[in-house]
């Protein structure tokens, strides 16, 4: 009698399976006839604690670009999805063509705990019109729990199947499987000198999807990121240990470390979603049978890497400012023949290989009759693997206002080679320059005033003008009072007198700030950064997440560099708080520019953070406009 129970239990059960599938393909059938778009929620209706499963929203016509909205999955942990899968078909009967078209998005998800949840109502947009899906209630269940609870033990039976094929499925992916690994160029190297690091995903089993636990921050590194978006969507195949994995590039960095001693490489961490196919026992005449595809989460992390980084050797030449690598230098002069009051430009290039970026103008000292204005630097620097390369073009504008000849000292510039781990310096040519008058002739030689000290640099005769008396009888006759040595002669005279005074002032002024690198750096720090911020926000509203963070990153460590003229080599996280804790901010304030930062960082290679790029340029403009006002007051 128990037997045949069970029976006609199992009977009912697929008999209720047939009627279900009829009235879907007949409901389907009706919709497509009606032209009207069906958009259905496909899940199980009760799942164990634990246990991964799939979740499809079916569209029977072709939905718009980017119009799904998918719920919000309360209860559950999203492993994948959405996964978009689409396809037609063109069916030809008794010479009628009928075409259907159909869309599916998958997830993935996984329970956190027992009890009652709704898959909820998902969206999306067919030819401009609105189609909702139906909603889903699910019971997950304890598996301890279910199995007691199952008066004729087939619940339990089913769990206990899912229980093995689950675990069958854990099993068959073995510990090195799935492997990430970080691979170094060098473990010793010496300040500024380039390091390339890669972050490698070695797998043997197919994957659906991956997500970002943990991302390295280089603290005592400047980085690079090298990742080409169109080469790292491409797998490679490599051999290590032994065994053949596809190989995936995650991040792919050149660091340049900022201080001596021993450094750590922060380890990346993911979660990676496997995809196991396993033998099923279990006959359905109605659903098919034969394997199932079981979604096995799988945590794994990259080692960690400590860094040797040598102080570099003591004895560097007075031009050296930080340069390491290896450079060629360039030098145009100006022509040596030079008619007085007349611009000309001394070119200097410097090329190779090395911290390129940081590499700054060498000095060139000229005569103090030369009116010398701001370097301009033109720059073609591309990064590799193997380092920053190209070159930095400086060109140094003037204005020779003296006749007569001078010296220009030869230009030096000192870099450090690691190869050779030596200081190496290149030096130009000196070069005579001949400075004639101008063309109208003007001479720079001059009375030199007896105990005032002036050179004939420093006075110049304008010119003279000569009347000469005229002889014979004078013929006067009266006239009006003529403007020379009249009230407002004189009135005119004091006020030019004072124009010109203001101005040349104003002119020596301007003169000595250009020459304050210091003072203009503070000056400009404020309009580079907003002019980095206005590129920020262009790459937000184009969604362009790595150039906008990059660019950010960009504006907040020039800013502050600038503002508080902080060496490149010495531009870290601490030593930023200290020059803001030195001018009054408080702790919180400092602390601000650091979460900024580390926050800019971790969000540069995380899926999610696309919703956060207006966050952090707000945040970003509210502490530069925090600093300017407070330093201004």
């Amino acid at each position: 009698m128990r037997f045949l129970t069970r029976r006609q239990f199992f009977m009912k059960q697929q008999l209720l399976r047939w009627i279900i599938g009829v009235l879907l393909v007949v409901q389907t059938t009706l919709a497509w006839a009606a032209g009207k778009p069906i958009f259905e929620l496909s899940t199980p209706l009760t799942v164990a604690v634990g246990e991964a499963f799939r979740v499809e929203f079916s569209l029977n016509a072709k939905p718009d670009a980017d119009s799904f909205v998918a719920p919000s999955f309360e209860g559950f942990d999203v492993l994948a999805g959405p996964v978009v899968s689409t396809g037609s078909s063109i069916q030809i009967v008794n010479g009628s063509m009928t075409k259907s078209v159909n869309c599916t998005y998958t997830f993935v998800l996984l329970p956190k705990e027992a009890g009652t949840y709704t898959i909820g109502v998902a969206e999306v947009a067919v030819e401009g019109e609105t189609v909702r899906s139906n909603a889903q209630p699910i019971e997950v269940v304890d598996e301890g729990a279910a199995a007691v609870q199952s008066p004729q033990g087939s619940t339990s039976q089913r769990q206990q199947q899912r229980d093995q094929n689950q675990a069958s499925a854990q099993n068959r992916i073995a510990e090195d499987d799935v492997l990430l690994r970080a691979e170094v160029s060098k473990r010793s190297v010496y300040k500024n000198e380039p390091l390339h690091v890669t972050y490698k995903l070695y797998t043997r089993v197919p994957f659906v999807d991956y997500s970002f636990e943990a991302t390295p921050t280089f603290n005592g590194f400047w980085a690079q990121n090298l990742v080409n978006k169109q080469t790292n969507a491409q797998a490679s195949r490599e051999t290590y240990n032994g065994k053949v994995y596809e190989t995936y590039v995650l991040g792919d960095w050149l660091l340049y470390p900022q201080q001596a001693g021993q450094l750590r490489i922060d380890p990346m961490g993911m979660t990676i979603v496997a995809q196991v196919v396993v033998q099923s026992r279990n006959f359905d005449p109605f659903f098919g049978s034969g394997h199932e595809v079981y979604n096995v989460p799988r945590k794994v992390q990259s080692q960690p890497v400590q860094i040797t980084v040598k102080q570099l050797p003591a004895g560097a030449p007075t031009s050296f400012s930080g340069a390491v690598g290896q450079f060629t230098m360039e030098c145009t002069p100006p022509a040596e023949h030079l008619a007085a009051n007349t611009a000309a430009t001394y070119t200097v290039r410097l090329s190779g290989t090395g911290n390129l970026t940081f590499v700054q103008a060498p000095t060139l000292q000229l005569p103090s009759s030369f009116e010398q204005y701001n370097v301009k630097t033109t720059e073609a620097i591309n990064a590799t693997a193997t380092g920053i390369t190209g070159y930095r073009q400086f060109e140094y504008p003037f204005i020779a206002r003296a006749e007569g000849g001078f010296e220009i000292p030869a230009v030096e510039f000192a870099y450090f080679d690691p190869e050779r781990m030596e200081y190496r310096t290149l030096q130009s040519a000196p070069l005579h320059m001949e400075v004639s008058p101008d063309a109208r002739g003007t001479s720079s030689e001059a009375v030199v005033l007896p105990g005032r000290g002036l050179t004939k640099e420093e006075v110049k005769l304008l010119g003279e003008d000569i009347r000469f008396i005229k002889l014979g009888s004078a013929q006067l006759r009266p006239m009006r009072q003529p403007l020379l040595f009249s009230s407002l002669y004189w009135l005119i005279v004091v006020a030019v007198l004072l124009l010109f005074g203001a101005a040349y002032l104003a002119l020596r002024r301007k003169i000595r700030e250009s020459q304050n690198l210091v003072l203009v750096r503070g000056k400009r720090a404020n309009k580079v950064a907003l002019q980095r911020f206005r590129s920020a926000r262009r790459y937000m509203e184009e969604q362009n997440r790595h150039a906008f963070y990059e660019e950010m990153l960009r504006a907040l460590w020039g800013y502050m560099g600038d503002k508080f003229n902080i060496p490149v080599a010495n531009l870290t996280k601490e030593y930023v708080r200290e020059e803001l804790s030195k001018r009054g901010f408080t702790g919180e304030e400092t602390q601000r520019f650091s979460q900024i930062i580390t926050q800019c960082d971790e969000a540069q290679y995380s899926p999610a953070a696309s919703a956060q790029m207006t966050e952090v340029y707000e945040a970003g403009v509210s502490l530069v406009s925090m600093i300017e006002q407070k330093i201004k007051r």
